[in-house]
């Protein structure tokens, strides 16, 4: 009886000891398998990612930028010729004149201006340095407006001899002559400027007029068309307005302009003032000297 229990003991731990070492066995043999099968999904997984990734690439490239829709102005100053009747077509050439007009005179009388100062100069080295008044009046240019005072001084103590000049004592004769010629040059400097005075004070009103008459052909075809929409009433409007720009831009520089060439016209005339006060000094003594030498030597006679 014990021999039996003894030998059933001992066959329960052998069968133990071999249930424990197929376990052991099994499971590296399970971790080889599961290794093995991770090992043989990688391949297949790897295509799959490579696979997507192309596909997810087009995400990331930026979608091209879209083009901006230009939309043509259908106003403006060319719809407004286009469209305007003969009365805004015929104010808009009519302050083109007025602007082709002004600046015309504002260069022509910028560079009689430039001129004029360079030949007072001239007449404050060349002239007063001659030996003769004659010989003064030919060392200055021609057209020069001091040539011009020379000339009208010495010729009117030459024609100072007439049966009714005579009457004229030759100071007075002398002094009107000298003052005519530099009204003549005061005046041949103003010259134009009626007009840019002309064009500052009247462009406004005239674009001013131009903008009504837009305005009322404008709302007359809204209220014939019967539609009273912004973009109806905005464009019409707005190109009459375009008018009253253009009269401004016409006249501001007709106005500066004008102000430009009087302050420099006024300079000018006193260069031209100061030469005749001296030249008539001149001119009358030597006028002088003549008439006491004839007279002496009538006495001498």
């Amino acid at each position: 009886m014990f021999m039996k229990t003894r030998l059933s003991s001992l066959f329960a731990a052998v069968l133990f000891s071999l249930t424990t070492a197929t376990a052991f066995v099994a499971a590296p043999q399970a971790t080889a398998a599961d290794a093995a099968s991770a090992t043989a999904s990688a391949p297949a997984a790897a295509p799959a990612a490579e696979a997507a990734a192309p596909a997810a690439a087009p995400t990331d490239v930026a979608a091209p930028a879209v083009a901006k829709e230009t939309v043509d102005n259908p106003y403006g100053l060319d719809a407004l010729w286009k469209g305007g009747d003969f009365v805004a077509r015929s104010t808009l050439i009519i302050m083109a004149i007025m602007s082709m007009g002004s600046w015309y005179i504002l260069i022509t009388k910028f560079v009689d201006q430039l001129k004029m100062s360079g030949q007072a100069k001239d007449a404050k080295t060349k002239f007063w340095k001659a030996a003769s008044v004659q010989a003064g009046v030919t060392s200055l240019k021609e057209g020069s407006p001091f040539r011009f005072i020379a000339e009208t001084a010495t010729k009117a103590t030459d024609h100072h001899e007439g049966a009714l000049l005579e009457q004229i004592d030759l100071n007075s004769w002398v002094t009107m002559s000298i003052q005519r010629a530099v009204d003549k040059v005061q005046s041949r400097l103003q010259d134009g400027l009626a007009f840019l005075a002309t064009v500052g004070s009247t462009a406004p009103f005239v674009g001013l007029f131009g903008t009504v008459w837009g305005i009322y052909n404008a709302l007359t075809a809204i209220g014939v068309a019967g539609q009273a929409s912004i973009d109806k009433v905005a464009g019409p409007v707005g190109e009459a307005l375009i008018m009253t720009a253009i009269g401004l831009g016409v006249a501001v520089p007709a106005v500066l302009g004008y102000n430009f060439l009087v302050r420099r016209n006024k300079t000018a005339m006193e260069d031209v003032r100061a030469f005749s006060a001296d030249l008539h000094s001149v001119v009358l003594s030597g006028a002088m000297s003549k008439a006491s030498g004839a007279a002496s030597i009538k006495k001498v006679g």
